[in-house]
């Protein structure tokens, strides 16, 4: 079975995947590398309570002194530093944090793009590229809220909190315990809709992601929908994306909402209680003024901190919903690289064999599996050239992925001079055979920087060759940047014979010993498609070609044809063999392949 399947005959794009719940534990490998800058914010959180706490104290100084009718300017001016000195540990205590946090949202970006290039390629298949961009944006952007809002508040409002509950418990327990029922009520409130929180935020994301996949499939189709006249229908369709995601934001923003009220009623309702409770054990002897004045600060930098806590929780309860759905994608194995094996020269006269090769996708509960290739047997001699032709969905362009080992097949096996593909790792399996799909992607930036693609060391002599060797000569001579001329966005600016040839071009670069061309010369005309031919016959004399093509002029003069229909060969051949023996072939000559 394959390592890694899916079902594509459902439409696993449009199924909005359930992925894992994070908990505040899954922040820890993610704050990991900073853990001298975490410790010391932590230290001085530590120092800006011990200053916050000590104002309150020195205030109940004030107080007793005035009653006393003693000197205080010492400690009016100690208070004074107190608050400045505090202002400015805060301030640093903020700038490193957001650094930090900064440097949080980096090292999760590049984690999330490393798996995100590694991953199998059926995840691509089931998985909309702009959601997937989403999380590296959106998503991780929402961990900096953790550091900045999450810790400086939560962490400093705690310390904060712990230090005040201990001195107020020696000014006054009585009233301290009045207190603290108030506030665990609304702690507990506040944790209730937290949960809520996060599971809201968890859903807006999966909204915003839905919504950024939308525009970045109608930005890549934009001459599409305007030549269809369909910018209104696709304008409505990223509407109801949009408002979805607006739908679940307003959610968040309702449940937020409760978070502030509940601590503001804790608050005033504790004040209350203390002044009302406080002021009867005034009047009864039980404390005094300056105690209860003392008492009455600390209840603000007590419950102040809190307030704000509480705002960071909500936060980190939305945090925690984004880091769900980056979790999402870092739980998913990499693509299985394989034992490293050095290369060797050829030694086998079957450059490739398929041995009884099968291959289906996983079904769906519900459905039966779908067979794409079914008992494949065929060799492919080296230095030879074969074409693979057949109807759409034969199984040609499947057999490429196998080869490559995008898939793994069913039952069966593959050979690459003699040995089973499976003992290569896939690096230096595809380091042995070069590959040119269907839609000849060309990247975003300039043909140097897609040449680059196929050999990171090549030099500019090189690149001129080999966009010679495929006829892109007058593409240099039209820009005065020759090999730095942008290309635009997937290669907008080149024809698409053009982008065909520079894909082939980057596949050439490598030299493999074998090459695969899907589909190879399908955009080109007539007379570019002659000097394809030819460069394609002078590359072929020192390896072997395998080529998918429904043109007859590409595959007439192959060493050997292959008939493909419905997963199976009904042919193997030349083509004045095929012609008589094999009808499909036949028939494919006369009405698809143009002669």
């Amino acid at each position: 079975m394959s390592d890694y399947q899916q079902d594509p005959t459902q439409n696993p794009k449009s199924r909005e995947y359930k992925g894992p719940r994070a908990k505040l534990k899954d922040l820890l490998p993610y704050l990991a590398d900073h853990r001298k800058a975490l410790t010391l914010a932590l230290i001085l959180s530590v120092v800006a309570s011990a200053l916050s706490l000590a104002q309150p104290l020195l205030m109940g100084q004030v107080i007793a002194a005035v009653e006393a009718s003693e000197e205080f300017t010492l400690i009016a001016i100690g208070i004074v530093v107190l608050i400045l000195v505090g202002a400015l540990v805060n301030g640093f205590q903020y700038f490193l944090l957001y650094k930090t946090g900064e440097g949080v949202v980096l090292s999760t970006r590049k984690s999330l793009v490393a798996r995100m290039l590694r991953l199998p390629i059926p995840e691509y298949d089931r998985r909309r590229i702009g959601d997937m961009v989403s999380r590296v944006g959106s998503d991780s952007t929402l961990l900096r809220a953790v550091l900045t809002q999450g810790l400086v508040d939560a962490l400093g409002g705690l310390l904060q909190f712990t230090g005040a509950v201990v001195v107020m418990a020696f000014i006054d327990p009585v009233l301290l315990g009045s207190t603290l029922g108030v506030v665990f009520l609304a702690i507990i409130a506040i944790a209730i809709t937290g949960r809520r929180i996060r599971s809201a935020t968890t859903k807006a994301q999966q909204k915003v992601g839905a919504m950024s996949a939308s525009v970045e499939r109608a930005l890549g189709a934009i001459r599409t929908i305007r030549a269809a006249r369909a910018e209104g229908r696709e304008t409505e369709e990223i509407y109801k994306d949009a408002t979805a995601a607006y739908d679940q934001g307003v959610k968040i923003a309702k449940l937020s909402a409760v978070v502030a009220p509940i601590a503001q009623i804790a608050f005033n309702t504790a004040f209350i209680v203390v002044l009302g409770l406080g002021g009867l054990r005034v009047a009864t002897g039980a404390t005094s003024i300056a105690s209860l004045v003392t008492f009455v600060i600390l209840l603000f930098f007590m419950v102040g901190p809190l307030i704000s806590a509480f705002g960071a929780y909500s936060s980190v309860m939305g945090a925690l919903g984004a880091l769900a759905r980056i979790q999402e994608i870092m739980i998913i194995p990499e693509e299985k690289t394989g034992e490293a094996q050095s290369l060797r020269e050829p030694v086998n006269e079957i450059a490739l064999e398929f041995q009884e090769l099968s291959f289906h996708y996983a079904p769906s509960e519900d459905e039966e599996p779908k067979q794409i290739l079914n008992s494949v047997n065929l060799q492919i001699p080296r230095g030879s050239r074969v074409a693979l032709v057949g109807p759409s969905g034969a199984g040609k362009s499947t057999i490429f992925s196998l080869i490559e080992r995008f898939y793994e097949p069913t039952s069966g096996e593959i050979l690459l001079d003699g040995q089973r593909v499976t003992d290569f790792s896939r690096a230096s399996l595809r380091e042995q055979i070069g590959y040119v799909e269907q839609d000849a992607p060309v990247l975003a930036g300039s043909l140097k920087d897609n040449l680059l693609l196929g050999k990171a060391d090549a030099t500019d002599a090189e690149l001129t060759a080999v966009l010679g060797q495929v006829n892109l000569s007058e593409v240099l001579a039209r820009d005065p940047k020759g090999l730095d001329a942008e290309v635009g966005e997937n290669g907008i600016m080149l024809s698409g014979g053009e982008r065909q040839r520079l894909a082939i071009a980057r596949a050439l670069l490598a030299a493999p010993a074998i090459l695969l061309l899907d589909e190879s010369t399908s955009a080109l005309d007539g007379p570019n498609e002659q000097r394809m031919r030819e460069a394609i016959d002078a590359v072929a004399k020192n390896r072997t070609l395998v080529v998918i093509a429904h043109r007859l002029s590409t595959v007439v003069d192959s060493d050997q044809i292959i008939v493909l229909e419905n997963g199976q060969v009904v042919g193997t051949g030349t083509h004045s063999e095929l012609v008589k023996s094999t009808p499909l072939y036949a028939e494919l000559a006369k009405h698809q392949l143009l002669v």
